[in-house]
C-alpha cells in the first residue's frame, strides 16, 4: 500500500530559470548607469581643479569665467569621448564578427594606418596645420584604406581570411610610408608625434558637429548588422540557407567599421585596445549573439575611454597623460589575462 509522504517531506519544485534575456536586459541598463557616473566624473575631475558649484555654474549658467570655460572644453571632450569610444568598440565587434576572429580590431583591416598616412600626407604635401583640416584627410584616407581592402581581397569572393591578410599587407606598407616621412621631415613630426599618441584634449564643438554625422550612420548601420551577422558565424552555408545575402553583408560591415573608425581616428588619433578589449570581454558573459554584443559594446567602450582619459588627467596633475598612452597600459596586461583565461569566449 503506498502512502503519500508529509507535505514537509515532499520535494519542493524546481525554481524556474531566470529568464536570460531579462537578466541581460538588467545588465546593459546598469550599465547605462555606469556610462553616466564615468561620464559625470569626466566633466567633474580633470588637471584643474574645480569645485562642484563651479562644474554646476558652467553647464547652467555659463557667463564666460575661467572654470565656466574649462567647464565647456571638458564637456565637448566627454561628448567626442562617448561618440568615439562607441564607434571603436562597435566597429571591433563588427569586425570580430566579419573575420570571426576574437583578436580582430580596426588596426586588422589597415584603417588605422589609412588614415595616418593621410594625416602625414596633409601636414608634408599639404601644409595643413589645424585639427579641423586633418579631420578630413584622416577620415578619406581610412575610408580609401577600407574600399581597397574589400576590392584587393576579392570583393564577391571576400573570404575573412583574405581581408585580414590584405589589410595587414596595407598597414606595413602605410606605416613604413609614415615613418620614412616623419624621418625626412621635421616639421611632420612634430605635428604628428601628438596626434599618433591618440588624444581627446583638443576636442571642440565644431569637432563633434563634423564627426557626428558619421558616428550616427555608422551606429545605426552596425546595429541593423546583428542579425545577417549571427547567420554567418555559423557558417556561410547555413548563413545562405537562412536567407543571408553574404556578399552584401560584408560589404556594409566593412562600411560600417570604416566609417566609425575612421571617424573616431580622424578626431582623436589611433587608438588601441578599446575596439579589440571591449567586445570581447562583453561576449564573455552575453554570448556569441550580436543583438547583445553591439548595445553593450557601444555603451561599456566608453566608459573605458573616458575612464582612462579622467584617470590620465589627474595621474600627472598639472600634466595629462594622453588617453591613447593610457589604454595602451591598462589594455595590454588585462588582455592577457582576460586571453590567459581558461574558457575565453571564443567566436
Amino acid at each position: 500500500m503506498l502512502v503519500d509522504s508529509p507535505p514537509e517531506e515532499r520535494a519542493a519544485p524546481a525554481a524556474a530559470p531566470p529568464n536570460r534575456g531579462a537578466v541581460r536586459a538588467a545588465g546593459l541598463l546598469l550599465s547605462v548607469a555606469v556610462l553616466a557616473l564615468v561620464t559625470l566624473a569626466s566633466i567633474a575631475i580633470g588637471a584643474k581643479e574645480l569645485s562642484p558649484a563651479q562644474v554646476w555654474h558652467g553647464l547652467f549658467q555659463d557667463s564666460g569665467t575661467y572654470g565656466d570655460v574649462v567647464v565647456g572644453e571638458r564637456l565637448s571632450r566627454t561628448v567626442l569621448g562617448l561618440l568615439a569610444g562607441a564607434g571603436l568598440g562597435l566597429a571591433g565587434a563588427v569586425l570580430q564578427a566579419l573575420t570571426r576572429n576574437p583578436l580582430a580590431d580596426p588596426g586588422i583591416l589597415g584603417i588605422n594606418a589609412g588614415a595616418s598616412a593621410a594625416v602625414v600626407t596633409a601636414i608634408t604635401w599639404f601644409g595643413v596645420s589645424s585639427l579641423s583640416g586633418y579631420i578630413w584627410f584622416a577620415f578619406l584616407g581610412a575610408a580609401a584604406v577600407g574600399a581597397l581592402v574589400w576590392f584587393l581581397g576579392g570583393s564577391r569572393s571576400a573570404t575573412p581570411v583574405r581581408l585580414a591578410l590584405t589589410g595587414t599587407a596595407l598597414s606595413a606598407a602605410l606605416y613604413g610610408y609614415l615613418q620614412a616621412v616623419m624621418i625626412m621631415d621635421d616639421a611632420a613630426l612634430g605635428r604628428m608625434r601628438f596626434w599618433t599618441v591618440g588624444s581627446l584634449a583638443s576636442a571642440t564643438n565644431a569637432t563633434v558637429v563634423q564627426v557626428l554625422p558619421f558616428f550616427a550612420a555608422g551606429t545605426a548601420l552596425a546595429l541593423l548588422l546583428a542579425r545577417p551577422l549571427n547567420a554567418m558565424a555559423m557558417g556561410d552555408d547555413t548563413a545562405r540557407a537562412l536567407g543571408a545575402d553574404l556578399h552584401r553583408t560584408r560589404a556594409l560591415s566593412m562600411l560600417a567599421a570604416t566609417v566609425l573608425c575612421g571617424a573616431a581616428t580622424a578626431a582623436c588619433g589611433p587608438i588601441v585596445f578599446v575596439g579589440l578589449m571591449v567586445p570581447h570581454v562583453v561576449r564573455s558573459f552575453t554570448g556569441p549573439d550580436l543583438r547583445w554584443i553591439l548595445p553593450f559594446t557601444a555603451v561599456l567602450s566608453p566608459v573605458l575611454l573616458l575612464g582612462a582619459d579622467v584617470l590620465g588627467r589627474i595621474a600627472a596633475r598639472p600634466a595629462e597623460v594622453q588617453v591613447g598612452v593610457v589604454t595602451a597600459i591598462i589594455g595590454g596586461p588585462v588582455f592577457i589575462l582576460l586571453v590567459r583565461r581558461r574558457g575565453t569566449a571564443r567566436l
